[in-house]
């Protein structure tokens, strides 16, 4: 693109998604706080507005959800939904499920974790080729996700493909909201009941059984809504944007050589490894926030009511935060990225996240030391809200 002509991003753009950074640079340098007319929302670019805007929540509000669909939509969100909640009552409902995902609780998973990578691998043995994201980088985090929820098996993959296709839009196209099809609960009723009468060590139990303190001072259990509401999110949450993780690894390293041969010869650099990826390729491109009152910044005037979009790909690259920000580096010594937020909505499930991504990575390269990607042949995924594969056809040696 001409330097020449105006800047100008649309998340809806599929085009424009094929490759976004040097348009994400632009506005960096020419237009930190910019506004999208078609659409109606404004946009933050920089490292330093996004951190400042992530834990502003009193003006970037989360109350009326993350995606700027949601936000525009102006729907009643159901309670409960963490995503989509400011303190205080945010605080209330992630702290139940901050329980689950302690340290402890994320790492005794570990053995199962691995123990999907191994089977999931095992089918492709002798296979030349597979698309990894259908064979692999989709199937894993769908595992641990129903291990989690306690959903069995059998039922996984259909769990996974009704809440994915909530998220998908048409090329060029706006995801279709409503408050029904935003929360989904229905898919997981049966199981919600099942579990009353038959708890085991899952997640669904645990919610089901634990008692805390509500925004009125009540002391109780979580009603049947509440509990489903929750399972309705993780379950969105989960799948999607770790599937998105694995795929990114396997395509970065296989457009990088040099650094897989790296890693391949110093596999104590698969976490960080990791880490620069979450970096250079977030799942998500884009934050949205409700600006809950007018705000200044660099000297025009954002009103209150708007719908602002924090740039966090860009943030993740911005030359006054990261030398030689546009280099992939799996030796980069990384202290902070923002691709899973920051302040009160940090991502709960980072943990999780990461440790599917570094066995899923350990299991991937023990296998297959050795591929090459059908660029001709692969997809981007088509939602406004997360950029990834869709489709990433392997050869393999």
């Amino acid at each position: 693109m001409s330097n020449t002509s105006p800047v100008y991003w649309d998340p809806f753009d599929r085009e424009i998604a094929r490759d976004p950074y040097p348009i994400y640079r632009r506005m960096r340098a020419e237009a930190p706080l910019w506004y999208n007319e078609r659409h109606d929302f404004w946009v933050l670019s920089r490292w330093d507005d996004i951190n400042g805007g992530l834990v502003d929540w009193p003006t970037y509000s989360s109350s009326r959800g993350p995606i700027l669909e949601v936000i525009k939509a102006n729907i009643e969100i159901p309670p409960g939904t963490l995503l989509m909640e400011d303190p205080p009552i945010h605080d209330i409902h992630r702290r139940l499920l901050a329980r689950v995902f302690t340290p402890r609780r994320v790492l005794s998973l570990e053995p199962a974790i691995r123990d999907y990578c191994v089977r999931c691998l095992d089918r492709l043995d002798g296979a030349d080729g597979f698309d990894l994201m259908a064979q692999f980088a989709n199937e894993v985090p769908m595992r641990v996700i129903g291990m989690l929820l306690g959903i069995p098996e059998a039922d996984q993959l259909a769990v996974r493909e009704r809440a994915d296709s909530k998220l998908r839009t048409e090329p060029g196209r706006q995801m279709k909201v409503s408050a029904d099809a935003l929360m989904d609960t229905d898919l997981f009723a049966d199981y919600i009941d099942w579990r009353a009468e038959h708890p085991s060590d899952d997640l669904m139990t645990e919610l089901l059984n634990a008692e805390f303190t509500d925004e009125n001072g009540v002391t109780r259990t979580l009603t049947r809504q509440e509990i489903l509401t929750y399972v309705t999110v993780l379950a969105g949450a989960g799948n999607e944007t770790t599937a998105r993780l694995i795929g990114w690894l396997v395509a970065l390293l296989a457009r990088y050589p040099d650094q897989r041969a790296d890693l391949l010869a110093h596999r104590e650099l698969v976490p960080n490894t990791i880490e620069e990826t979450l970096r250079f390729e977030p799942t998500g491109h884009a934050i949205a926030r409700y600006v809950a009152r007018d705000v200044e910044l660099y000297g025009q005037k954002v009103p209150e009511g708007s719908a602002m979009m924090l740039l966090v790909a860009s943030a993740n690259r911005d030359e006054q935060r990261w030398e030689n920000g546009e280099r992939y580096d799996i030796r980069r010594k990384i202290d902070q990225h923002v691709t899973f937020g920051l302040g009160t909505h940090y991502c709960l499930g980072a943990a999780l996240a990461r440790i599917e991504g570094r066995i899923a990575l350990e299991e991937f390269l023990d296998r297959f030391p050795s591929w090459d990607v059908d660029w001709d042949n692969s997809a981007l995924s088509s939602t406004s809200t997360m950029r990834g594969w869709e489709t990433l056809p392997l050869s393999v040696a």
